[in-house]
């Protein structure tokens, strides 16, 4: 029987290893000295969502493990962002109702960046990126392709990198290339 508690107990670990390199990963300053993401709640919140979105991506497909340790990696990003509402104040029907949305609002982005990333040569992930990373701001034009770049090699990189080394909790993102004087 502890067994059972220990494996769960491991694969939340593993679970929350992922997400705290996305959450590293999202803070980067790069991302929004350089980048033109909103140095915000919404655009923090969005940065860990591209990141997030890639390491379940990287995931999809996978054995139940990978099924099993995307779920789990899923439901600690949203009690994080429960618990960080709360912590901004948001009362209990509140939360329900923003975390719902947040919810929702992941599942839109997921749909909108799998396409984009399905449409070699075309600018869709541009666009998604356009409608949701920077949804309250216009970016330079750089920005938004150096943004889309990065999603796209990251893919790419996160897909090269060996599944056993996520299902032990590891995984590894680079840096966007710095946009010459970028405001």
């Amino acid at each position: 029987m502890f067994k059972f508690f220990r494996k769960i107990s491991d694969e939340r670990d593993t679970a929350l290893a992922l997400y705290s390199e996305a959450i590293r990963q999202a803070r980067t300053p790069l991302f929004y000295e350089q980048c033109g993401v909103a140095d915000t709640p919404d655009g923090r919140f969005d940065m860990i969502m591209v990141h997030v979105y890639l390491v379940l991506r990287r995931l999809k497909g996978g054995d139940e493990r990978c099924k099993v340790l995307a779920q789990t990696l899923f439901d600690i990003m949203f009690d994080d962002m429960d618990q960080n509402l709360r912590e901004m104040g948001a009362g209990d029907i509140g939360v329900a109702y923003l975390v719902k949305d947040m919810v929702k609002a992941f599942y839109g982005r997921i749909a909108a960046y799998d396409e984009g990333l399905e449409d070699t040569g075309g600018d869709l992930l541009e666009a998604a990126l356009r409608r949701n990373l920077y949804r309250n701001i216009d970016p330079v034009p750089d920005q938004l392709s150096v943004m889309a770049e990065y999603v796209r090699e990251q893919d790419g990189e996160l897909a090269a990198q060996a599944i056993d080394g996520f299902l032990a909790g590891s995984v590894h993102f680079s840096l966007p290339p710095p946009i010459g004087d970028a405001p």
